[in-house]
């Protein structure tokens, strides 16, 4: 099952544009997550508590815990996310916190190391931005450092286009040849 979990919130959004050039190349079952139709719940000390002890009961079954299930669940992933203010949407990070869960997308090694339980082998991560992504870091950066070091997914690939709204940009011809690149 290929998982697509978009961050894209515009109607025209050049991201959500380039990952569905992607997803035209893969082949498979596909979820789809719109992040913006997803109500995260508050991060409160009552939240916190029943979080830590469904996880201390190993109550995986816990609805709280559905998108964790099924991100661990998934053959392939796809994150669609815009490049804001040197990183992604905010629904993008409680969509983080929502699946970083002890139990089913990580556990920790005697050593305290974090292992993956993730059944993906790839994900890619798409992104645009309207001028340049310095640094690579604060936004694909972040997603790759999670799925290498604590979901266990060792490919991470992106997808970019980018100068996107700089003065005098050739939008078209840098979103076709972004397209042009994909590879899978």
């Amino acid at each position: 099952m290929i998982l697509y979990i978009d961050a894209c919130v515009r109607e025209k959004s050049r991201t959500k544009r380039l990952a569905d050039a992607l997803m035209e190349k893969l082949s498979g079952e596909v979820k789809y997550v719109k992040l913006e139709d997803i109500s995260f719940e508050t991060t409160s000390e009552e939240y916190l508590t029943k979080r830590e002890n469904l996880i201390e009961q190993c109550a995986f079954d816990d609805k709280m815990f559905d998108l964790a299930r099924q991100f661990a669940k998934a053959d392939t992933i796809v994150i669609a996310a815009p490049y804001w203010d040197l990183s992604f949407p905010a629904k993008l990070k409680q969509y983080i916190e929502a699946i970083n869960v002890l139990g089913i997308t990580f556990l920790y090694t005697p050593e305290g190391m974090p292992k993956g339980m993730c059944k993906a082998d790839k994900l890619y991560y798409v992104t645009t931005a309207g001028g340049p992504v310095v640094p690579d870091e604060y936004g694909y950066g972040y997603i790759k450092a999670l799925a290498e070091s604590y979901y266990g997914i060792k490919d991470v690939s992106l997808i970019k286009a980018s100068g996107l709204d700089v003065l005098g940009a050739a939008v078209d011809a840098i979103m076709n040849e972004a397209i042009a690149s994909i590879s899978v």
